[in-house]
């Protein structure tokens, strides 16, 4: 602990920084172009179909977390599956991939609170970093699993136009 500060600065410190940081990454990732997030997904070999809800029963708490992106003006909902086109769920699809970086971004602060905090204090830091973002990377992993199949199962718009035979 490089600074030295009183108990009451350190929780103070603590406990105001944090929600600075989350809300600053959410409206900085909120303002950063889409397209950033059309690349291939990094899909790990464990990630079957029943992989987070066996191991983490997502399903029963993934509806509880909250959904950054309705806090800021222009974010994407992804609280709730509102259709079920082709479009639709490829952007669905990206914005996962953006609340996943964004939460993933957040553990890259965690040593900046080993600044002023004692070991203990960092024990705290680092259990609440990982109680507050690791549940939204697992819900994004989850529901992107679940809507990559239902796109799968989407029949794409036809590019070309309907033939009808004349008799």
């Amino acid at each position: 602990m490089p600074i030295e500060l009183p108990v009451i600065w350190i929780v103070i410190l603590n406990v105001t920084l944090w929600p600075v940081i989350q809300l600053a990454l959410a409206w900085g990732f909120l303002r950063m172009p889409a397209a950033w997030f059309d690349v291939t997904d990094v899909k790990f070999q464990f990630e079957t179909r029943g992989f987070y809800q066996r191991w983490f029963g997502v399903k029963h708490w993934k509806d509880f977390l909250p959904d950054g992106a309705s806090w800021f003006g222009g974010g994407f909902a992804k609280n709730e599956l509102i259709a079920t086109d082709s479009g639709y769920l490829q952007n669905f699809i990206r914005e996962t991939r953006r609340g996943e970086l964004c939460h993933c971004c957040a553990f890259l602060f965690v040593p900046i609170f080993f600044l002023w905090n004692p070991w203990w204090g960092n024990l705290v830091i680092i259990t609440y970093a990982i109680l507050a973002n690791l549940p939204c990377v697992i819900a994004q992993r989850y529901n992107r699993i679940r809507l990559r199949r239902l796109l799968a199962r989407v029949k794409p718009p036809s590019h070309h136009p309907t033939r009808l035979r004349m008799r």
